[in-house]
């Protein structure tokens, strides 16, 4: 599997693509049926990011055969995402996202390539990692972070830089909600630079974690309640 390209800032993104402005930001989640493991519902919404209304959603309930292996999600997960983003391209939607927020993590990971590297190398996508829970790589520990939140608060700062041992930086944590005891992880995904990242993450975030995801979560779930799967 290829690697990320470099990261671009969000000014060299809008370069890349003609000068084009970020309009539409989606974001993907799959949630599973408390019946049935097996039993996924991927959902897709996409929404305007000046008003984080959604203009689109699509879900897709499938059946997974592929068993869960910590540290290997987006074999799991990653085709069903996949197919949902790829029909949306195939009918040449005009809300097809310019940039995908994924609930899980980018180079965060103990392997350093996450579900959302995944997503963003295989379609060809910019892709933010968010992730809920700390993947403790390179030396880097809950209460650790934790310490340089507080610190960096008393700076007037509400995330702190994820650097591990070996100097390598993994992402940030972020207390998205202002004095919220639980922080969010965000790290790049693929073609993306960190700093367009946390200011993107930013912009979308009414709650602790960013509209998109947040968004993708209440319908995946809702959809499995509603339709008894």
């Amino acid at each position: 599997m290829s690697r990320p390209r470099r990261r671009l800032s969000m000014e060299e993104e809008e370069e890349e693509e003609g000068g084009e402005v970020l309009e539409y930001v989606g974001g993907v989640d799959i949630s599973f049926s408390k019946k049935d493991s097996s039993v996924a519902c991927g959902v897709l919404v996409v929404l305007d990011l000046h008003s984080l209304e959604v203009v689109y959603q699509d879900f897709s309930v499938v059946t997974l055969h592929v068993p869960y292996v910590p540290g290997f999600l987006a074999f799991r997960e990653a085709p069903v995402l996949l197919q949902l983003l790829e029909k949306m391209k195939n009918k040449a939607n005009p809300f097809y996202p310019q940039l995908l927020m994924v609930d899980g993590n980018g180079v965060l990971h103990p392997r350093g390539f996450g579900l959302a590297c995944h997503l963003g190398v295989v379609a060809n996508i910019p892709t933010i990692g968010v992730g809920k829970n700390l993947h403790h790589v390179d030396g880097l520990t809950l209460s650790g972070v934790k310490e340089l939140l507080n610190a960096t608060k008393n700076n007037g700062r509400d995330f702190a830089s994820l650097i591990g041992h070996s100097g390598r930086t993994w992402g940030v944590a972020i207390r998205s909600t202002g004095d919220g005891l639980k922080p969010i992880f965000i790290s790049i995904g693929h073609r993306i630079s960190l700093d367009t990242a946390i200011q993107i993450v930013k912009m979308t975030c009414k709650y602790r974690v960013p509209e998109p995801i947040r968004q993708a979560d209440i319908r995946s779930r809702d959809y499995l309640l509603k339709h008894q799967l």
